[in-house]
């Protein structure tokens, strides 16, 4: 079973996981760690805060000479803005409390909710952890979970389609494409021409001292029929992705293929035909389902879209009322972004590949590589192949 916790404040000195369930013989390095780690830290109209941080990963467990042992891996990201927060962030009763007292509740944040919850008077203990700082421990671990993927030729890839008013088609072209388009464009969009808007965009908003969501689409290529299962609600893998993809500080909205759109249009419109090829076997002319039906992979593409809402941290402040004296006040304002909807498409693609991964291990099992890869393998060959050889009751 794949399992992963993750640790750490936002000003604190470190963020850390511990990744459980990675099979043994897998080969992982911190260098690609960060690269994917260096991604989620791009994208136009990221805040102060970004300038300060040069995400790496120190594996300290679970890996010897580039592999994994089998072992829980445990991963550290150092926080380089502690240097500037270790007097108020300490954890020992030295800390300078005080000088770091928040008492503004900004709307939006998890700020007065929490506080209400845990029964602080100080916000800090609140939105360090909520801060979405904490996705890059996430990102780490769910990287993790893309090296699995890749041993096993599956590819997991993301890209921006709007941003604020600005809306681009998802394009629909090869992975490798894809990953180059959306490279090349400093929000993560793989429509030049939306591109150029999407960045103007969000200089309007910050010259207004605003903030922009926006929508982006995860796609997942190479998945076999079969991962998940439509025999317990916790088990369908559309469910466990959403709840995912939802948990991303943000995000307001997921759906699967057609999504919401399905709501509006007839079943002739909506449902993927089956075809047959002696070659191919089952295969889909469409894939409007987003390669999920009935909590399970149909062997089509993984397609998973969301919407994040803006940032609610807004440098002109928003109404609200000061915990200390309950005199009104606008939310506090730390160092924050004008938009984050690319990072946010780079912490989905690695959610994601954390769900799939654990598909493909509740399915396959094996405490090694090399067990995965044989069984995975014979799947493939078998639904190839199906029916022949099939019967009821099948093991």
């Amino acid at each position: 079973m794949l399992r992963y916790l993750t640790a750490g404040e936002s000003h604190g000195p470190s963020l850390v996981a511990i990744v459980e369930g990675l099979p043994a013989g897998l080969p992982l390095t911190a260098a690609y760690l960060d690269r994917h780690l260096a991604r989620r830290q791009k994208g136009y109209g990221r805040g102060g805060r970004m300038a300060i941080e040069r995400d790496r990963v120190r594996i300290l467990a679970g890996v010897r000479g580039g592999k994994t042992l089998g072992s829980p891996v445990a991963l550290m990201i150092e926080n380089r803005d502690w240097e500037n927060w270790s007097a108020v962030m300490a954890a020992g009763p030295e800390a300078d409390v005080a000088a770091g007292v928040v008492t503004r509740p900004r709307p939006g944040h998890a700020d007065l909710a929490g506080a209400m919850k845990y029964r602080h008077t100080d916000l800090r203990n609140v939105l360090e952890r909520a801060s979405a700082r904490e996705t890059a421990a996430r990102v780490a671990a769910g990287t993790c979970a893309r090296r699995l993927l890749e041993e096993l030729n599956v590819t997991v890839a993301g890209q921006v389609t709007a941003i604020g008013p600005v809306r681009a088609a998802a394009a629909e072209v090869s992975p490798d494409e894809l990953r180059d388009l959306v490279e090349s464009s400093p929000v993560g969009c793989a429509d030049a021409a939306a591109s150029e808007d999407m960045v103007a965009a969000i200089d309007r908003a910050a010259a207004e001292g605003d903030t922009l969501g926006g929508v982006f689409e995860v796609r997942v290529w190479g998945l076999p029929p079969g991962l998940g299962s439509y025999v317990h609600w916790d088990r369908r893998l559309d469910g466990r992705l959403a709840g995912a993809v939802m948990s991303i500080p943000g995000i307001k909205g997921v759906e699967v293929g057609l999504g919401f759109a399905a709501g509006a249009l007839p079943g002739s419109r909506v449902h993927d035909e089956i075809f047959y090829d002696p070659g191919r076997g089952f295969f889909r002319a469409t894939n409007r389902a987003g390669g999920l039906e009935g909590g399970v992979t149909n062997g089509e593409p993984l397609v998973v879209r969301a919407a994040m809402k803006p940032i609610p941290t807004l440098k002109r402040g928003l109404r609200s009322v000061d915990l200390a004296t309950l005199v009104p006040t606008t939310g506090a304002s730390e160092r924050a972004d004008v938009c984050a909807v690319p990072a946010a498409c780079v912490i989905a693609e690695a959610v994601v590949a954390w769900e799939v991964a654990r598909a493909v291990v509740e399915k396959f099992g094996g405490d090694t590589l090399a067990e995965i890869r044989e069984r995975w393998r014979a799947y493939l060959e078998y639904c190839r192949r199906f029916p022949a050889g099939a019967s009821h009751g099948d093991a």
